[in-house]
C-alpha cells in the first residue's frame, strides 16, 4: 500500500514539470551555436491530465512491483545508435543529438507519461496496427499518436486538431470523417485510425520518404513542399529541416525517439502502467434517435462508459434518424438494449426530445381602448352587412380558403351553391 501511495505520489508530482517546457535547446558541440526547436504540443502535457483519462480510470493502475522507477541511466551515443538500428522498421530512425535531446525528454522528464502511454498502448495500438496494416503504411508509424496526442483519445490541440491522430477539421472529412454539430469521429479511435493510415499512405505516393511523410503528416504537404524548394528540390528530410515550421523541426527527432523509448523503457526503469482486461463490448446499427440517459437508466450503464465507449457523439444524442449510427455498449447492455425493443425509445422521451418539428407564429394581440373597440366593431358590423368574394389561386383547396377567410368548408359550399369539393383557379368565391 506505501508503495502504491509513493507512486502515485510521485506521478503528481511530476505535473509541474511536465507543463513548463514548450521548447528545447540544442546546442552543437562541434561549432559551439546553439538552436531552439519547438516541442510537439503533446510533449508538453501534464502527467496528471493523462491520468484522468476514462481508460486510465477504469483499466489502468500503477506497477507497484517495479525496481528504481525514478533512477534513469544514461548511456554512450554509440549505444542508442546500436539501438535504434535494431528496432525492425522501414521508417529511417537515425541518430543525431537532435534525436538524443528527444530520447532525454522521454526518458527523463517525461518517464511518467510513458507509463501511461505504454499502458493505454495495450489498449490502442491493437487498433493502429490493424488499420496501418490495412493500407500497408509501415507498423512503426503506430507510434504517431504519441507524438501527436500523447495517446489521449480526447486531446483537442490548440490549432483545434482532435483525437488520437489529431486531425483538423478540412483533412477528417476529406478522408470520410463525419463531423458535425452531434457527431466527431475525429474521436473514435477505430473510424480515425483508418482515416489516418489512409491519408499517410495517399502521402507516400507524393514523397516516397516516410520520413517527410511524417513532417507533411504535421505541418501540412504545402509547408513540406516549399521547404523542399528553398532546399533546391531535395526530397531528404535532414536536408530541408532548417526550412521547415519550428515544431516540425522537432517532430521527426520526436517521433524517432518514441520509437526508442517504447521499445527501450525497460533499460530507462521506466514502469509501464499495468492493464485490467476491458469490459467485452459490442455495437448496434441504430435507424433511430436515442439518449444516452435512457440507455443508461435502463440498460444499467453508467454515463462515463457510455461516453467513453462513443466518443464520436458530442452530446448524448446518438442522432440514428439522419443516418444509421454505431452505438457501442458493455456485452450485457447489447442484450438488454433489444430486448427492451420500443421501450428504450419512449423511455422520457417527452422530456429529453424537446428539439420541435414545427411551431406555430402566434400573432401579437392589438392594444385597445374603448374607443377604438367601438369603432371597430361598428366597422365590422357594416362590412358584414355587404357580400365579401375572394379569387380563388392555383393550387387552393376549399380547406385553404376556409382558413385564410375564418370559415368552413361548408359554409363557403352554401354560399356559393358547391355540391362537391372541385374548384377552379381565376374564379371567385363568396366568403361571406
Amino acid at each position: 500500500m506505501n508503495r502504491l501511495f509513493t507512486l502515485i505520489i510521485t506521478l503528481l508530482a511530476a505535473t509541474a514539470a511536465a507543463t513548463a517546457q514548450t521548447e528545447v535547446t540544442i546546442r552543437d558541440a562541434a561549432s559551439g551555436s546553439t538552436e531552439r526547436i519547438d516541442l510537439p504540443e503533446s510533449m508538453t502535457l501534464d502527467t496528471d491530465s493523462l491520468l484522468k483519462e476514462w481508460n486510465a480510470k477504469k483499466y489502468l493502475y500503477p506497477d507497484t512491483t517495479c525496481e528504481n522507477p525514478d533512477y534513469n541511466p544514461t548511456f554512450e551515443p554509440e549505444v542508442y545508435k546500436e539501438r535504434l538500428q535494431r528496432i525492425p522498421a522501414v521508417v529511417e530512425l537515425p541518430y543525431n543529438a537532435i534525436v538524443q535531446e528527444f530520447i532525454d525528454q522521454y526518458s527523463g522528464r517525461l518517464r511518467r507519461s510513458v507509463s501511461y502511454m505504454l499502458g493505454a498502448g495495450n489498449l490502442y495500438v491493437p487498433i493502429f496496427e490493424e488499420a496501418l496494416d490495412y493500407y500497408g503504411v509501415p507498423l512503426e508509424l503506430k507510434y504517431l499518436p504519441v507524438i501527436e496526442s500523447a495517446l489521449s483519445p480526447t486531446a483537442v490541440s490548440r490549432a483545434g486538431a482532435v483525437g488520437l491522430w489529431q486531425f483538423m477539421l478540412p483533412t477528417a472529412k476529406r478522408y470520410g470523417l463525419e463531423v458535425n454539430s452531434l457527431v466527431d469521429e475525429r474521436c473514435d479511435p477505430l473510424k480515425s485510425s483508418y482515416a489516418a493510415a489512409h491519408y499517410l499512405s495517399d502521402l507516400y505516393k507524393i514523397y516516397g520518404d516516410w520520413s517527410l511523410v511524417i513532417a507533411a503528416y504535421n505541418c501540412g504537404p504545402t509547408n513540406v513542399n516549399k521547404a523542399i524548394h528553398r532546399a533546391g528540390g531535395t526530397k531528404d528530410y535532414w536536408a530541408v529541416y532548417h526550412y521547415l515550421p519550428k515544431e516540425t523541426q522537432g517532430y521527426v527527432p520526436a517521433f524517432i525517439a518514441a520509437n526508442y523509448i517504447m521499445n527501450y523503457y525497460c533499460e530507462h526503469n521506466i514502469c509501464p502502467m499495468k492493464a485490467a482486461y476491458p469490459m467485452e463490448t459490442d455495437t448496434l446499427l441504430l435507424s433511430r434517435d436515442v439518449r444516452f440517459e435512457q440507455i443508461a437508466e435502463l440498460c444499467h450503464v453508467d454515463m462515463e462508459d457510455l461516453r467513453a465507449l462513443n466518443p464520436q457523439y458530442r452530446t448524448t444524442l446518438v442522432p440514428g434518424s439522419a443516418e444509421p449510427s454505431v452505438l457501442r455498449l458493455p456485452l450485457e447492455a447489447t442484450t438488454a438494449f433489444i430486448d427492451l425493443g420500443d421501450t428504450i425509445y419512449t423511455h422520457r422521451a417527452a422530456e429529453l426530445f424537446t428539439r420541435r418539428a414545427e411551431v406555430e407564429v402566434k400573432q401579437p394581440e392589438p392594444e385597445r381602448t374603448a374607443k377604438t373597440t367601438t369603432r371597430k366593431s361598428s366597422s365590422r358590423r357594416r362590412k358584414a352587412t355587404r357580400p365579401r368574394r375572394v379569387t380563388i389561386r392555383k393550387g387552393d383547396t376549399l380547406i385553404d380558403i376556409a382558413k385564410r377567410n375564418g370559415t368552413t368548408v361548408s359554409k363557403l359550399k352554401r354560399l356559393n351553391n358547391l355540391k362537391g369539393n372541385n374548384i377552379r383557379a381565376g374564379r371567385t368565391l363568396r366568403v361571406r
